[in-house]
């Protein structure tokens, strides 16, 4: 037998279907054999797993709630990724982008919040942004690999966030825990609840931005010029220079949007949700954001989706751990397993796989004596 592997000129079309719904089935049963190591009930723990992401109303409008942040910085590595431009830094962006907005937050808590809410938006964009355009200008410069740098900024820009809220901003009232003091209501995006008299738990305004972030990403990549240059240098960067197109300001301006839209991300985990910065706020939503855009394919409404599914995953587990009482590890080991299995499904998408029958080799001497 010889297994022949080739690429797909075609789309599978409903087969991309099939192909996510065996790797989700694929996963599940891994999950259910790690419960059963763990000595633990593996058909009841998928029940429970679902039910904890889909099969309540507060669950889902948690996982709405995560998918926020999920989607700005899936957003903003899928705009680099169109140029071939690796940014892995999303995290570190998110945590420098929470960090400028707690700044304007604690300096200026006085302003209303028409004055204070943009100045904390605009904050943690500038601050992600500028935190993407390092490895950018370290690629363009020196030709360091955008990869490594804007990996290992992660490292830096969270223990930057862990200084400051262990030391600097931390709050004398906090009884010894790593936080700053609350932001003043101004400085904190309202729940919509409250706002339309429904029942939405901690669901926020801070949603708004995705739509607002979707519509302008889909704008600028289509009815824009440097859209369609930004499309024209993901052929490559020799093919980008030899066309005259402006490839270092494309990769600084990537990297800056998608630092911006991080950023944004940061602003606003820690004024909705928590009201104040703390490490919590760190909760690993930029290296989500990655496998997103891939499992989108870089396409803003599959990434809204995806950011969706991702992150009801993310409470189903959570809500496996408390039943269960499993630990949080545990509950790592789980999503990590299911990612990996929906990411493997993507080789189908591209490739093909067929078995073919291998003549023997004294069958075919045989032949050739007789010919």
């Amino acid at each position: 037998m010889i297994l022949k592997i080739r690429k797909r000129e075609e789309s599978l079309g409903w087969g991309v279907l099939v192909v996510y719904l065996g790797a989700l089935a694929l996963a599940l049963a891994v999950c259910a054999i790690l419960l059963a190591l763990a000595g633990k009930p593996a058909l009841e723990g998928l029940v429970i797993l679902f039910r904890g992401a889909f099969g309540q109303s507060y669950s889902l409008l948690d996982a709405l709630v995560k998918a926020i942040p999920i989607f700005l910085c899936a957003l903003g590595v899928a705009l680099s990724f169109r140029m071939q431009i690796w940014n892995i830094g999303a995290e570190g962006q998110f945590a420098l982008g929470a960090v400028g907005a707690t700044f304007v937050a604690l300096s200026f808590p006085g302003l209303p919040a028409l004055a204070l809410m943009p100045l904390m938006f605009l904050a943690a964009m500038l601050a992600g942004g500028a935190w993407g355009l390092i490895p950018a200008v370290l690629r363009l410069r020196l030709g360091v690999s955008e990869i490594i740098s804007s990996l290992m900024l992660n490292y830096i820009g969270i223990l930057v966030l862990e200084y400051l809220v262990f030391g600097a901003w931390k709050d004398p009232a906090s009884f010894g825990f790593p936080m700053t003091a609350e932001f003043v209501p101004a400085g904190q995006i309202a729940h919509m609840g409250p706002t339309l008299g429904l029942s939405l738990g901690k669901l926020h305004w801070g949603l708004l931005a995705c739509p607002l972030a979707g519509v302008a990403y889909s704008v600028f990549l289509s009815r824009t010029r440097l859209g369609f240059e930004l499309a024209a240098c993901g052929e490559g960067e020799r093919v980008a220079r030899y066309a005259q197109l402006p490839y270092g300001f494309l990769v600084l301006l990537v990297m800056g949007l998608g630092g911006g839209l991080a950023g944004l991300a940061g602003c606003i985990e820690s004024s909705a949700t928590l009201g104040r910065l703390q490490p919590t706020v760190m909760a690993g939503y930029g290296y989500t954001a990655i496998v997103v855009a891939w499992l989108a394919r870089l396409k803003p409404w599959p990434i809204a989706f995806t950011s969706f599914l991702l992150a009801a995953l993310r409470v189903g587990v959570e809500v496996l751990q408390l039943e269960l009482q499993i630990p949080a590890a545990f509950g790592q080991i789980m999503e990590g397993a299911i990612l990996l299995c929906v990411i493997a499904g993507q080789f189908f998408l591209s490739y093909s796989v067929t078995l073919k029958r291998s003549r023997p080799v004294a069958a075919a001497a045989s032949k050739g004596e007789r010919a």
